[in-house]
């Protein structure tokens, strides 16, 4: 499969501020439904978070970069910056809210899977969750979120 992101490198320093900025993007660009967005830490000399949208189709893709560069978001390059990020936008986000169990969150969203720290068993599809409204998956090699 082949993936059509780019990353922007707005010098944010922390994940609320790079959660806001997907949601602006998502908003100011009307990217459809089935982008993901993601942020990405940087631990380099100068730390911050990144963040990459990937979108189904490389037209798309240009649209998006010129955009970006003619709205002055900050640096953009195309592909990730690494192959996971902390997924903010995908599909199904927005219906992931209050108390959910782990089949409903996995039947209306993009995340494939649900791990639970410290155990080498997937929760029952009957487990509940409680969102707080705030699910944000860890995204691995471009396809699949995981919660």
């Amino acid at each position: 499969m082949t993936v059509h992101a780019l990353t922007v490198d707005a010098g944010t320093r922390d994940l609320r501020a790079a959660d806001h900025l997907l949601h602006a993007l998502a908003g100011r660009l009307a990217l459809p439904g089935n982008t993901v967005g993601c942020t990405h830490l940087v631990r380099d000399a100068r730390p911050r978070v990144v963040v990459s949208l990937s979108l189904p189709s490389a037209p798309l893709l240009d649209t998006v970069r010129e955009r970006l560069a003619a709205e002055e978001y900050g640096t953009v390059s195309e592909g990730l910056p690494d192959p996971s990020g902390r997924a903010v936008l995908y599909p199904g986000a927005s219906r992931l809210t209050g108390t959910l169990t782990v089949g409903e969150l996995l039947e209306r969203s993009a995340i494939g899977r649900v791990t639970v720290l410290g155990s080498p068993l997937p929760p029952e599809p009957d487990t509940r969750m409680v969102t707080r409204d705030h699910v944000r998956p860890q995204w691995e090699g471009g396809a699949g979120g995981r919660a």
